[in-house]
């Protein structure tokens, strides 16, 4: 009888042991992660809400890699946002253009770094990024960030004088998102895409502003090409960092991250692919500027054009951005900021994929972490 009793006693203990098992194995199995939650180490106390969305410049490479640093060496906790069909959660899409999740982050968000292209994101996803900007709450705008939001002529969106080049009815809104609240819209590719690179001149006026914290003049420079903006930029807009057009020494190569492209090139260009003279004047590529949604707060937004997920492998674009970031926030820039790379950071080339590319990579959002 005790040998029966220890019997059924060990079978019970084996049947606990698999459900307990079988339990462990369903939690590993759990909803995929949709956004990525980096805890600051030594808090600030500032919640930092990145969000990625961008068919070129891989944002979703970018954002992640800001966060780590800002939260590992500055103390911010930070939320990081993708693209990402309904169908595959947790999965990054860039190429779908409809869905965000977790933009309700923002409710609690200190600070918003933006980073889309051409979105055009439902009611109630864009009402959080609404509510946001009406609260007059910092902004930090990279590359693709002046044409983040659009959407078709035919769309019932309420929210479609966001839309970059928005020409409607209401018309403080006019050329929409991109020139109200950072400064200017999509305007064009000013130096030869894949061709000419940049390098970050400081001017003169700008050398004390505090986002030059830790700069050298021409320290600064990326592979994507200086973008055409509308001179004199609005408001109280004011250049932080002039874009020098640069030609390519080397042979181009597709298949190299920076496109044969070298921080080393030196020739100044004199004109573009298409004949435009392009270094007069220099383009900023950084910049600072008030906005004021209607019947909302004034807020402060910081703009900068380079900040690929390549052009992040430069020292200097990065401390430009992390330097922005302590700006719009209202604290102290550091002299020299930290901005050492946090983790492997391999980078992919910037450039289009097709819709095939997204569905085969599978690249999942809690790889990123």
């Amino acid at each position: 009888m005790k040998k029966i009793y220890t019997l059924l006693l060990f079978a019970l203990l084996m049947a606990c042991g698999q459900k307990a098992e079988k339990k462990e194995t369903e939690k590993t199995v759990e909803a995929p992660k949709q956004m990525l939650e980096f805890e600051g180490k030594g808090d600030t106390g500032k919640h930092i809400v990145l969000v990625s969305g961008d068919e070129e410049y891989r944002s979703e490479e970018a954002l992640p890699q800001l966060a780590k640093i800002l939260s590992e060496h500055h103390g911010f906790t930070c939320t990081v946002l993708f693209a990402q069909h309904p169908d595959k959660p947790g999965v990054v899409d860039a190429n779908y253009l409809k869905n965000i999740p977790g933009l309700e982050a923002l409710k609690t968000a200190d600070v918003m770094v933006l980073f889309t292209r051409f979105r055009a994101l439902p009611d109630k996803q864009m009402k959080p990024i609404d509510n946001y900007l009406k609260a007059g709450k910092p902004i930090v705008g990279i590359r693709t960030a002046t044409h983040a939001f659009n959407f078709t002529e035919d769309s019932t969106s309420s929210y479609s004088h966001y839309s970059n080049a928005y020409k409607g009815d209401m018309t403080e809104w006019t050329d929409g998102f991109g020139r109200l609240v950072l400064g200017e819209k999509w305007h064009t590719h000013h130096g030869h895409h894949k061709h000419q690179s940049t390098r970050g001149i400081i001017p003169e006026e700008s050398a004390s502003h505090p986002i030059t914290n830790g700069i050298e003049n021409g320290e600064i420079w990326g592979s994507t090409d200086v973008y055409g903006v509308r001179l004199p930029l609005p408001g109280d807009a004011q250049h932080i960092v002039l874009g020098q057009v640069v030609n390519r020494k080397g042979e181009y190569d597709e298949n190299d991250v920076l496109y044969g492209m070298r921080s080393t090139d030196d020739e100044i260009a004199d004109v573009n692919n298409e004949g435009i003279k392009v270094n007069e004047p220099l383009m900023p590529i950084a910049w600072t500027k008030s906005y004021q949604l209607p019947n909302g707060k004034m807020g402060k937004a910081f703009t900068s054009t380079i900040g690929s997920s390549s052009d992040l492998l430069n020292e200097g674009v990065r401390r430009l951005l992390i330097n922005g970031v302590f700006w719009v926030s209202d604290m102290s820039v550091p002299e020299k900021a930290n901005v050492d790379l946090v983790g492997a950071y391999n980078p992919s080339a910037y450039g289009f994929q097709p819709d095939d590319y997204w569905l085969e990579k599978q690249l999942k959002i809690g790889d990123l972490e």
